[in-house]
C-alpha cells in the first residue's frame, strides 16, 4: 500500500468547513444535468483523511461479475440515516449541504457512503447511482474527496467525450439534476504508486 503525502498548503490549517455560497461554481451539462465544484471546502483535509483511514471499519466486498465473483477494487463503508458518522465534521458537512441545497433538493442529505482507494490500482468503473428513486427522479449526490487527488470523469450515458475533474485535499463536487440517469462517472485506474484517497458521498434517502 502506498503511503500518503499531504498537501503543503494544508499543513497548518485547522480542521473546518469553509463557506459554500458564491464559492460554488456550477457547470451545466446536457439533458438537465449539472455539476457544482467547490475546491478546498474542507480545511485540514489531510488530517481528516488520516482520521478516517484509521477510524473507519473498512470492508472489502466481493461481487458477481458475469461468471466470476471478484474483489471490489476499493474498500467501503456505508452509514445509514440513523448511524453516527465517524467524525463530527462529516455530520457538520452533511448539515451544511442540506442547508445550502435545500431550496433545490427539497429534502436533506441523510446517508454517507465512504470509499477508500488505497493506491492507483483501486478504481470505480463507469456507472450512475440509479438504485432507488434516482433511477426515475432528479436528485443530488455530494462527494467530498480527501487524500491524494484523483481524476473523476463524467460522460453521457452510453459513451461520448468525457469531462475530467481532479479532486482531493477537501474538494467538494455535487452532481445534480438528471446527472445519475443521463451521465455516468468513474474513478479510473492510475499508476500503482499513486497515493491513497478517501471519498465521502452524501445522498438523500433511498438513493444509492
Amino acid at each position: 500500500m502506498v503511503g500518503f503525502q499531504g498537501s503543503l498548503l494544508d499543513t497548518n490549517e485547522q480542521l473546518c468547513l469553509h463557506e459554500l455560497g458564491s464559492s460554488v461554481r456550477r457547470t451545466g451539462l446536457s439533458s438537465g444535468a449539472w455539476v457544482d465544484l467547490r475546491p478546498g471546502w474542507i480545511g485540514g483535509a489531510d488530517r481528516l483523511f488520516c482520521i478516517l483511514r484509521d477510524r473507519v471499519d473498512w470492508l472489502a466486498e466481493r461481487r458477481q461479475m458475469y461468471d466470476k465473483v471478484l474483489d471490489v477494487p476499493r474498500l467501503l463503508h456505508f452509514y445509514g440515516a440513523s448511524d453516527p458518522l465517524p467524525h463530527p465534521l462529516l455530520t457538520e458537512a452533511r448539515q451544511a449541504l442540506s442547508l445550502h441545497y435545500g431550496s433545490e433538493l427539497r429534502e436533506p442529505f441523510t446517508t454517507a457512503g465512504l470509499c477508500y482507494n488505497r493506491d492507483g490500482r483501486d478504481l470505480v468503473a463507469w456507472h450512475g447511482d440509479r438504485i432507488g428513486r434516482s433511477k426515475t427522479q432528479d436528485t443530488m449526490i455530494a462527494i467530498v474527496s480527501v487524500g491524494t487527488p484523483r481524476p473523476l470523469l463524467l460522460r453521457p450515458t452510453g459513451g461520448g467525450a468525457s469531462i475530467r475533474y481532479v479532486l482531493g485535499h477537501g474538494d467538494l463536487l455535487v452532481m445534480g439534476g438528471s446527472c445519475q440517469r443521463t451521465w455516468e462517472h468513474a474513478i479510473p485506474k492510475q499508476a500503482a504508486s499513486t497515493g491513497p484517497r478517501i471519498s465521502v458521498q452524501f445522498r438523500p434517502r433511498d438513493v444509492r
